[in-house]
């Protein structure tokens, strides 16, 4: 089996131009291909966990990734896809994030030898005239059919700024740019990218003759893969201080039985005859089995075998045990946070991350899903002692411990 035919066979692929030259080069491992990503947090998310994959996948096969990390566009925001204008960031804020997004993506890629590399667009985007980027590329772009496309269309209702305009303007300069400096002959990005996307082959093409080899590919549901991240607590990132293993393996134990095929076919390493086998006879405790697969191999993936062999363990034990487990996910609280040795039950939830919020922790409470040390918690001014080792419970499947230091 091709590179080729088993992207299509996990279902990654949607829109293409030159299918057959990209295929071509794909199964040859010539490719040399960006993807972009905005750093927008201090660390990635699920949302980017499918691009991730994805070049993980092809830098296996040969080709070689280029990690666009976008600190100019950043300045701007992209509106597809958006209600409202991003806001904005400084440029410290930016560099920051930066630097965390190169040091988790050196989990998934390998940049030794210059098998793969990390740009920045804000080595070259800060430092075009503005004029001359008008005279140059401005003219290569028909205000018509960009405001045809999607993305415009639906900003446009609420109101779409200049500035947010310049957007696609600035994409497709750098596809040209890492066309021309790093030889790059292929771009991917989500279905929400495509307008995008295509503004830079053809600005490749009409700047530089019609013989340029550039060609864009799109992801098949990677707009899905961005709401992928999006829990009631809040994201779900790859930064184990934000989201602990045992966290970020109960997320992927918990999606729906509709969903799990799907996800394993596109984000695991799992041999796709393996999974295509197991989805002709899915049913019942099976599609179980088929959740802990794909949770521990995601978590394997992310933090390591020896965390994804504790989080396994953990969720066994705290189900098998009414919720009692030496690796259960645990917040320590000092004398100092407590008031006449307690602390509300609302702090307590936002404290250990159980609850993005202490209007979401009140929500929680009055519809009687928190339970703390087996008791049912339905009063959001209640003060819970803290005198050694409280075990809260949230909904059926979260559970968290809280101990005094």
């Amino acid at each position: 089996m091709t590179t080729f035919e088993e992207l299509r066979r996990r279902g990654l692929l949607a829109q293409l131009t030159d299918e057959k030259e990209i295929e071509e080069l794909v199964n040859a491992g010539k490719a040399t291909f960006y993807i972009g990503f905005d750093p927008t947090a201090d660390s990635l998310h699920v949302g980017h966990f499918m691009a991730l994959c994805l070049m993980k996948r092809l830098q296996m096969a040969g080709n070689k990734p280029i990690v666009l990390i976008g600190g100019g566009t950043a300045m701007i925001g992209d509106p597809s896809g958006k209600t409202d204008m991003r806001k904005m960031m400084t440029p410290e804020t930016i560099q920051h994030n930066v630097d965390c997004f190169k040091k988790q993506m050196s989990r998934f890629i390998d940049f030794s030898e210059d098998k793969a590399i990390i740009v920045n667009n804000a080595d070259w985007l800060m430092n075009l005239n503005y004029v001359e980027l008008l005279r140059d590329v401005g003219a290569c772009f028909s205000v018509n059919r960009m405001l045809s496309h999607e993305c415009y269309k639906q900003r446009m209702e609420r109101g779409l700024t200049f500035l947010e305009f310049n957007y696609m303007i600035m994409q497709s300069y750098d596809f040209m740019e890492l066309f021309q400096k790093y030889g790059c002959n292929m771009q991917f990005g989500g279905d929400d990218q495509w307008a995008n996307m295509l503004g830079g082959t053809e600005l490749i093409r009409r700047k530089l003759g019609k013989d340029a080899y550039a060609m864009t590919i799109t992801l098949l549901l990677n707009s899905e893969g961005k709401k992928m991240g999006k829990t009631e607590k809040g994201a779900v990132w790859l930064d184990a201080e934000k989201t602990t293993p045992y966290d970020f393996f109960q997320y992927w134990r918990n999606v729906a039985d509709a969903d799990v095929i799907k996800c394993l076919k596109m984000l695991t390493f799992v041999p796709i005859e393996e999974i295509e086998e197991m989805e002709k006879s899915m049913e019942g405790a099976q599609f179980n089995q088929a959740k802990e697969l794909l949770a521990y191999e995601l978590t394997k993936l992310v933090h390591g075998d020896e965390e994804a062999d504790k989080a396994r363990e953990a969720a066994k034990a705290i189900f098998a045990n009414g919720g009692s487990s030496e690796n259960m996910p645990t917040t320590e609280i000092s004398s100092d946070e407590l008031t006449d040795g307690g602390m509300g039950i609302l702090s307590l939830l936002v404290k250990t991350k159980l609850a993005p919020s202490t209007s979401e922790a009140r929500r929680n409470v009055q519809q009687g899903g928190v339970a703390v040390n087996d008791e049912k918690i339905t009063d959001p001014k209640k003060i819970i002692p803290i005198t050694g080792e409280v075990i809260i419970k949230k909904g059926k499947k979260n559970f968290h411990k809280v101990i005094l230091k």
